[in-house]
């Protein structure tokens, strides 16, 4: 149990410390992403009006012929077209406590072939 809870707060370290970095950027739409094991969620906030203003998830998918890092990039890309719809070009990153690597890394390369700058 022990071993649990040093992962919680490193987990948590990690997130803070990331957050603290883009919240200094406050100009800026925060593209977030959330990560279970079954799906992948990715929403663009403005944290000054506190509103999400585009999201998109793996369960608007229709094809589920595809592995995950192909879903995540496709997740990106519709989330970039839903931004780029509203006139959001310009982002910051928020991976949260995730490494960017595998769908993180998936998802932000599917934004960025959509459209939207990080």
């Amino acid at each position: 149990m022990k071993e649990t809870k040093i992962k919680k707060i490193k987990k948590d370290r990690r997130a803070k410390r990331v957050r603290g970095k883009i919240l200094a950027l406050k100009k800026l739409p925060r593209f977030t992403v959330f990560r279970s094991n079954r799906y992948i969620y990715a929403q663009v906030i403005d944290d000054s009006g506190r509103k999400t203003l585009a999201q998109a998830n793996e369960k608007e998918l229709s094809d589920v012929k595809m592995s995950k890092a192909q879903k995540a990039t496709e997740v990106g890309k519709r989330l970039a077209k839903k931004a780029v719809a509203k006139k959001i070009k310009n982002v910051v990153f928020d991976k949260g406590a995730y490494k960017y690597h595998g769908r993180i890394k998936a998802l932000a390369e599917g934004a960025r072939e959509g459209g939207l700058i990080f």
